[in-house]
């Protein structure tokens, strides 16, 4: 068979990307085309207000550390305010707050720090364990709101689930939303299309190359498992895998495919992935798949705990964007770069959802893989 890249498998598979580099420089740099042209569909910007946004998002994400250690020990949370376009830092001790500004970020007084609230989620996670009620879909820290969330079905009330949120009460204020449906994971079945296929059975979208390969869910495929490509030549196979508690897994591939930075944008141009600095809570994100394409949204919540019925996932990213079965493993990104790969979600591509990703540099540390990039 004749040599492939896995900048080509990329593209076949139908995957995210990132925008041009300059994007992180100045509000005036061009974002690459396919980010450019999802941004204004789904945020209805035109786009100068696209590429503003992503320069306003990539100095938040570039300030964000530095902003948290003026916090110190008062640090109350992070997150992207679109309409003033900067960083928000909250923070318990007032007398911090100039040196946060200082540091360039706004400052605002919050009533918890954000390690007493991990901590609250913390407990929630050793409380849960794999057996969480059903109907309690998910739990995770909204540090806007400074306050730990828990989220269940729309109707729900048995004792389970109020013993579940009487626990969740104990470790603090907790703010109960109700959801219109549970959460399930977004592989598929063979259906044709672009895409990568484990045993010649399920469908799966790739996530990012890294040194050897690339990154995608763990409930794709278990270690060991074969994977083709979209035009049924072997690929790899998964060399590891972790599903449930983690969504994340690397597939090793043969010689004939070579990683590369480069990802297809769908016909709109080749993209590039230049590193893999996470957003902040608030900031725009892009995500593709090989049943969906290209669809953006806005990270909600970090380090999220989701109860699907196959098991109870941890740190996961929530994002009010779409997706759709076969999109699991696909990449998402903000600005050029790279944040995650897709685990599962509700609703759909034509009313809209919520997604969750599993943030790409927790599967880097797991596995001691190095991102391929730019």
């Amino acid at each position: 068979m004749k040599r492939t890249t896995l900048r080509k498998s990329l593209g076949a598979a139908g995957l995210a990307a990132g925008a041009a580099v300059a994007v992180c420089l100045a509000p005036s740099a061009t974002a690459a085309q396919p980010m450019l042209t999802a941004m204004q569909r789904d945020f209805g910007l035109n786009a100068q207000q696209v590429q503003t946004r992503l320069a306003q998002e990539s100095a938040a994400m570039n300030l964000a550390p530095a902003a948290r250690s003026a916090a110190g020990p008062a640090f109350g949370g992070a997150w992207y305010d679109a309409p003033a376009g900067k960083l928000v830092v909250g923070v318990t001790d007032p007398a911090v707050a100039g040196a946060v500004r200082a540091a360039g970020a706004d400052a605002v007084t919050v009533a918890r720090t954000q390690a007493a609230l991990d901590a609250a989620k913390s407990s929630l996670d050793g409380y849960a364990g794999q057996t969480a009620p059903k109907d309690v879909t998910g739990w995770y820290v909204d540090e806007k709101a400074n306050t730990l969330v828990v989220t269940v079905k729309q109707g729900a009330a048995n004792p389970a689930v109020q013993r579940f949120l009487d626990f969740a009460e104990s470790t603090g204020p907790v703010r109960v939303d109700s959801v219109a449906a549970a959460p399930h994971l977004d592989a598929g079945d063979v259906v044709g299309g672009d895409a990568y296929y484990i045993n010649d059975s399920a469908r799966c979208s790739v996530g990012f190359s890294v040194n050897g390969g690339f990154v995608s869910a763990g409930h794709c495929g278990s270690a060991g498992d074969s994977v083709t490509g979209p035009d049924g030549s072997a690929m790899g196979t998964f060399k590891s895998s972790s599903f449930p508690g983690n969504d994340y897994s690397f597939v090793q591939t043969n010689s004939s495919w070579t990683p590369t930075s480069t990802v297809d944008g769908y016909g709109n141009g080749d993209v590039t992935v230049a590193g893999s600095t996470a957003a902040a809570v608030g900031s725009s994100v892009c995500r593709s798949g090989s049943t969906s394409g290209w669809h953006c949204g806005t990270i909600q919540a970090t380090n999220q705990t989701v109860n699907y019925s196959e098991g109870t996932v941890s740190g996961l990213t929530q994002t009010n964007a779409c997706a759709e079965p076969g999109d699991s493993g696909g990449s998402w990104v903000s600005g050029n770069q790279a944040q995650g790969v897709t685990s599962g979600g509700s609703g759909d591509c034509t009313s809209g959802g919520t997604t969750f990703f599993q943030p790409v540099n927790e599967i880097l540390s797991a596995y001691g893989l190095s991102l391929v990039t730019g």
